[in-house]
């Protein structure tokens, strides 16, 4: 096949890039008005506001810093046949689905380590002091940790031996998993208890923004729930209602306006007494409402 028509050098269509972003942003917004998970703490315009400025600073941050250098190495990744992926040549469709998965998986490691690296965690900590959790929360990431993360970015993509389709089309389906694992769309939780065996759901991520400790260091999937079941890291049994969002320091909302979540990681973190909660007397691996 000529490079001409190669299909894995192109990224999705623009338009249906769009579509699949947009679509799934107006939809868990409409739903998560008319079925709230959780009741909100602050008020929700100025909420909505700060995250979408920080998100505008997010997405410019990807543009200019990650795109230029993740774009061109993936072409060149795919037409040089390096990396894991293309140690044997696969079927278009195996390709792409092994891609997705293994990004999915170093993306799960790269999250745990943005907890783990206390330069790491300075940076990422701006994303979990939002103190109410929806689809805007999801977008809400500080453009120092984008920047910090285009190196493991890049390495994903020589070592994995990803095409700029396979790549596209994982940033498209991480962009729709996150907005709507962070929606506050309460579920029927018949449905969710069983989607959180394949995918992360509101509830379960939920837990993971609880400013408890041990509920924090738990469920760090994004796509697939699948590697927190294979590391241990799953925990489902905390119900909602019970769950305090953010971090233990930044509970008001006059410590998380835009200004302060912007200078946050110059600036040491705020002390503040480290929550516990009573064991519970369900299975962690059990959905709690």
């Amino acid at each position: 096949m000529s490079r001409k028509n190669d299909p894995m050098t192109r990224p999705l269509p623009k338009w249906l890039n769009t579509m699949l972003i947009v679509g799934t942003l107006a939809t868990v917004v409409v739903l998560e008005l008319k079925r709230p998970l959780r009741r909100n703490r602050q008020d929700k315009l100025t909420r909505d506001v700060r995250n979408a400025t920080v998100s505008l600073l997010a997405a410019a941050t990807v543009s200019l810093a990650e795109q230029p250098v993740v774009a061109p190495l993936s072409l060149a990744v795919h037409r040089q046949r390096l990396g894991l992926l293309n140690i044997v040549r696969l079927p278009v469709w195996a390709e792409v689905a092994l891609s997705v998965i293994l990004l999915d998986y170093t993306l799960y490691i790269w999250h745990y380590l943005t907890h783990k690296a206390p330069l790491l965690w300075r940076f990422h900590k701006a994303h979990h002091v939002d103190i109410d959790m929806d689809a805007s929360t999801a977008l809400r990431f500080h453009p120092g940790e984008l920047m910090l993360s285009v190196p493991w970015r890049a390495a994903q993509v020589r070592l994995l031996g990803i095409s700029p389709l396979a790549l596209a089309l994982w940033q498209t389906l991480t962009l729709m998993a996150i907005m709507f694992h962070h929606s506050n769309l309460r579920l029927p939780f018949a449905l969710e208890r069983r989607l959180c065996r394949l995918i992360v759901t509101p509830r379960m991520h939920g837990i993971h923004h609880s400013m408890v400790r041990d509920e924090t260091d738990s469920n760090w999937s994004t796509i697939f729930s699948w590697p927190d079941y294979l590391h241990g890291t799953l925990r489902l049994n905390v119900p909602q209602d019970k769950i305090t969002l953010g971090v233990a320091g930044y509970q008001h909302p006059d410590k998380v306006t835009l200004g302060k979540v912007l200078e946050m990681p110059f600036r040491p973190e705020l002390p503040a007494p480290k929550p516990q909660r009573e064991p519970l007397s369900i299975s962690t691996s059990t959905l709690a409402g």
